[in-house]
């Protein structure tokens, strides 16, 4: 019989200094991301809707979880009068 079928690697980076996230398959890069929303989209649109980020192994979170934006909420409280 054939191989069991393989997952996904899906990684989302460490914020950068903006607090963008790049999220990656296994070598290639999917898009960056700036909200879990983002990721979201980035993974629908590769095709992979069905995978839960914030509860699946299949998503591995570098630099903090789902709820990790540093410097992006920084950026906002800037903006604010």
């Amino acid at each position: 019989m054939g191989n069991p079928t393989q997952h996904p690697h899906i990684v989302v980076h460490p914020p950068a200094l903006d607090g963008s996230r790049r999220v990656t398959q296994d070598d290639a890069t999917l898009g960056i991301a700036t909200h879990l929303d983002d990721v979201v989209e980035i993974l629908r649109l590769a095709d992979l809707d069905r995978v839960e980020v914030e509860e699946t192994d299949l998503v591995e979170w570098q630099g903090g979880g789902p709820d990790d934006w540093p410097g992006l909420s920084e950026h906002h409280g800037q903006h604010r009068a």
